[in-house]
């Protein structure tokens, strides 16, 4: 953990972090008088390889086929065009967002793109695709962050949310990853495995954590399960409020924490999509509100633009009346 916030560190430059503090007080003014005001860039990114997936998760729109925008993956060359307008002020990069990453062919070269930036790369995937040849690319691709989804302690609990996912093939590629981090004695990617808190893990925390620590992963995190469809799956909703984001009320659910109207997101962090569609947020998986496209605008103009001023505005004075920000606990 220490080695992973110092490598954190030593990639940011003095203009990174002046860049970051021009968008804290922005956020903070623009909370003040109710309206937008944009210093700075983002020194977050949100960049989408490829919206396609391997498995057949339920609440996930790719893997329940709900997503109704186009297929695709990124090209390379439209990646290195997002990083070069952006790698100025950009602290850390996300590449993930709807999809398996690892079903892009080429996603370590942009990760080594990426990080040859000295932007800090992080990937979440659900660790079907980590074989030996990946796992030596991705160790030597310089990237700093691997999250692993791992839903359970066993096959029978991991698929009934990883439709179609293979738990050993995952557990064998974490052991993969560590043990060639070892053999290569590299202090990077830091290793995440991510547990969602549902009816069938909500009990199994202990055993996940220890199978962590058997792995010789760095970390595991819980998160908490976000549903859209109520009606047809609330059976993956945890007994336990305490690890729920969702309470029950006259048979509706809704979020147990309430909705205010602010959101540090979008003042810090912009979203791309594979084929340069921007969004506001990661919560908008259709691309319901686009606001740009690159690089048929500038990232600057879209990031400081009318139309995301307009959502900013909204978010700002009437985020209860945003669909998806009625499901977001950020």
């Amino acid at each position: 953990m220490v080695y992973d916030v110092y490598n954190f560190l030593k990639k940011l430059k003095f203009g990174k972090i002046a860049n970051y503090l021009k968008i804290k007080l922005s956020y903070t003014i623009s909370l003040l008088i109710r309206k937008p005001v944009i210093w700075g860039g983002p020194a977050f990114a949100t960049v989408e390889p490829v919206n396609m997936c391997n498995l057949k998760c339920p609440e996930c729109p790719v893997g329940n086929q709900s997503l109704s925008r186009e297929k695709g993956y990124i090209h390379i060359e439209l990646f290195r065009q997002i990083i070069d307008s952006l790698s100025q002020n950009l602290m850390w990069l996300m590449l993930y967002f709807e999809g398996e990453p690892f079903l892009h062919k080429s996603l370590t070269k942009l990760i080594r793109y990426a990080s040859s930036k000295k932007i800090y790369t992080v990937v979440s995937t659900n660790g079907h695709y980590l074989t030996e040849a990946n796992a030596r690319k991705v160790i030597d691709s310089g990237l700093d962050r691997i999250i692993i989804s791992l839903d359970g302690t066993d096959q029978e609990s991991y698929e009934i949310y990883r439709k179609g996912g293979d738990f050993n093939k995952v557990v064998d590629g974490i052991k993969t990853l560590t043990r060639l981090r070892r053999q290569k004695h590299a202090k990077k990617p830091f290793i995440i495995i991510q547990c969602l808190l549902m009816k069938h893990t909500e009990n199994q925390i202990d055993r996940i954590k220890n199978l962590g620590k058997e792995l010789g992963v760095d970390r595991v995190v819980f998160k908490t399960l976000q549903v859209t469809d109520f009606e047809k799956n609330n059976f993956l909703l945890p007994g336990n409020l305490k690890v729920s984001r969702y309470k029950i009320s006259e048979g509706k659910y809704s979020l147990r924490k309430k909705i205010p109207n602010r959101c540090r997101r979008i003042w810090d962090t912009i979203v791309i999509l594979h084929n340069g569609i921007t969004v506001p947020c990661c919560f908008d998986k259709d691309a319901s509100f686009e606001i740009g496209k690159f690089p048929q605008q500038k990232l600057s103009e879209i990031w400081k633009g009318k139309v995301f001023n307009r959502f900013r505005k909204k978010v700002l004075t009437a985020r209860k009346t945003i669909d998806m920000c009625c499901n977001c606990t950020g």
